[in-house]
């Protein structure tokens, strides 16, 4: 594709290739439309007594494949094969371990519209989207790598003890846990697989993954990736199942030294909880979402303001932790900016994700369908929906779970939507009289994982000083909260948006993957 470079800032406006490339995949892909696919356990597949379908949102009556219930057994046999692969894994040489990873993100570049085509099935992500959330993957793996360079494999000479007659040498050396569980969401299958663990075997660690139900195909093909990359059998597993059966299984097992989990505050903090119930202290990288707010200062250019929410509330419909839900502008432009939001709401494409030219696919499910709708009566009685609000039950999006993207206003602020994640394609927009108002109700949610604002540089430099959030865009028409890429911007949230304090495609991130050990030898 040229010079062209793929990121999620620049996916507005792509090469003709791009398009042309895609829908050659998606014609191969259509042709694998119910196959069954079985589960990657000690380099071998495996099949289960019981599957389950993998449907696609845009049409529910499809099925476009079927995965294994895996059980209990097939848990504790993933964790034991990265239990026994771990030992030869974790010796070997770092600088070996970041070679053959580098050959797992060439293999998911090479596969890369494939998966995309996937993706816009499983997921219902428009195809640039769809694109970019596969293509961060192999950022994310090179970042990794880059990082265990950088730092010359966390090997750090110290300083010489003062002893009279002795030589000390001192070293800090960082070295892997064990076996890694990663457990990933729907809306990013392919980054928020292959990132945490493409760092958890940088640093030495074997991993079991483990993809959210709704979206097993996509993270099936990325596992093939690590596995036609040449990593050891055992070194890298793939299971699926359900959340409560096979999840459960998985984070109760003793043997699983590390967990990086991705999605909903309740879930998230459940599974720290449970974690904790163990023989000692095991690290625990939880990005739990986020209510992310976007503040407008009377200052700002309307129209890159505008672009930038909307891009932001109704990217993959909503569906992500960074979406702009709360939009908070200074009375002085609060009237042309709605109206622009609004109008180009209205201008925004739903349908068939896998089309050129729709900028909103079908939210994931039939339950997230219902939560639209009730959501949508709610704002409604409480407010003023601007635009959207409804379902589409027309033509051939009465097969899907399509919904039209929303604007609310004249919302009170004691409504429990100005602080509940939604995760639809849902923003609501609220009058301030100031900043400071503004930054108050901003920072006044339980989560902190991105913020957004439109106005002069000064005001941007007070905007990053106060705001509460760990991911932080200042006059963007790219995303107002969404975005980040690898290398770029690192990625993680403050207070109930994450567990750690260190964002993902950072420098501080890799570590978490690793326990520091000293090392003295006296001669």
């Amino acid at each position: 594709m040229g010079t062209f470079q793929l990121t999620y800032a620049t996916m507005f406006d792509p090469p003709e290739e791009l398009h042309q490339r895609y829908e050659d995949a998606l014609a191969q892909v259509r042709r694998r439309i119910g196959e069954n696919h079985g589960m990657l356990i000690n380099g071998e597949e495996r099949f289960a007594s019981h599957q389950f379908k993998s449907i696609n949102p845009s049409d529910s009556g499809q099925v476009l494949g079927l995965f294994q219930t895996g059980d209990a057994q097939d848990a504790a046999d993933a964790i034991a094969a990265a239990k026994a692969a771990f030992p030869a894994w974790s010796r070997t040489p770092w600088q070996e371990r970041v070679a053959l990873l580098r050959k797992v993100a060439d293999r998911i570049d090479e596969r890369l519209f494939e998966i995309a085509a996937v993706t816009s099935l499983e997921v219902g992500k428009n195809r640039m989207e769809a694109l970019g959330d596969v293509a961060e993957a192999p950022a994310l793996i090179r970042y990794a790598c880059d990082e265990m360079e950088r730092n010359n494999g966390f090997i750090v000479p110290m300083g010489q003890d003062p002893l009279v007659g002795y030589t000390a040498r001192n070293t800090s050396v960082m070295r892997p846990y064990g076996v890694w569980l990663v457990i990933s969401p729907f809306n990013f299958p392919s980054a928020l697989t292959g990132g945490p663990a493409g760092a958890a075997l940088v640093a030495g660690n074997t991993v079991v993954m483990k993809p959210a139900p709704d979206t097993p195909w996509t993270v099936r093909l990325l596992a093939e990736c690590f596995l036609e990359a040449g990593l050891p059998a055992g070194v890298v597993n793939f299971v699926t199942g359900s959340d409560k059966g096979l999840a459960q299984a998985l984070v109760d097992h003793p043997d699983v030294d590390g967990l990086t989990f991705t999605g909903s505050y309740e879930v998230g903090m459940k599974i720290y909880r449970q974690f904790a119930q163990g023989k000692y202290i095991r690290p625990v990288i939880l990005e739990l979402g986020g209510k992310n707010p976007v503040i407008v200062s009377r200052h700002a250019d309307v129209e890159r303001a505008a672009m930038g929410i909307v891009r932001s509330a109704f990217g993959l419909q909503g569906q992500k932790c960074s979406a702009a839900s709360r939009i908070y502008i200074e009375s002085p432009v609060y009237d042309d900016l709605v109206g622009r939001i609004v109008e180009m709401t209205r201008a925004l494409t739903v349908g068939d994700p896998t089309r050129r030219d729709v900028y909103l696919g079908p939210v994931i499910s039939r339950y997230a369908y219902r939560n639209f709708q009730q959501y949508s009566q709610e704002l409604r009685d409480a407010g003023r929906v601007l635009t959207g609000g409804e379902v589409i039950t027309k033509g051939e999006m009465a097969r899907g779970f399509f919904c039209q993207p929303t604007v609310a206003a004249d919302v009170p602020l004691e409504h429990h939507l100005w602080k509940d994640e939604m995760f639809l394609p849902i923003t609501m927009v609220h009058r301030v009289e100031d900043l400071e108002e503004a930054m108050r109700l901003a920072n006044d949610v339980d989560y902190g994982l991105t913020a957004g604002f439109y106005g002069t540089e000064e005001e941007a430099e007070w905007f990053f000083e106060n705001i509460q959030a760990g991911v932080c865009y200042a006059n963007r028409p790219q995303g107002a909260s969404t975005g980040a890429w690898p290398g770029y911007q690192p990625f993680g949230g403050w207070k109930a948006s994450g567990s750690t304090g260190k964002n993902a495609g950072g420098h501080y991130y890799l570590p978490l993957y690793m326990h520091e050990q000293s090392r003295t030898v006296i001669r």
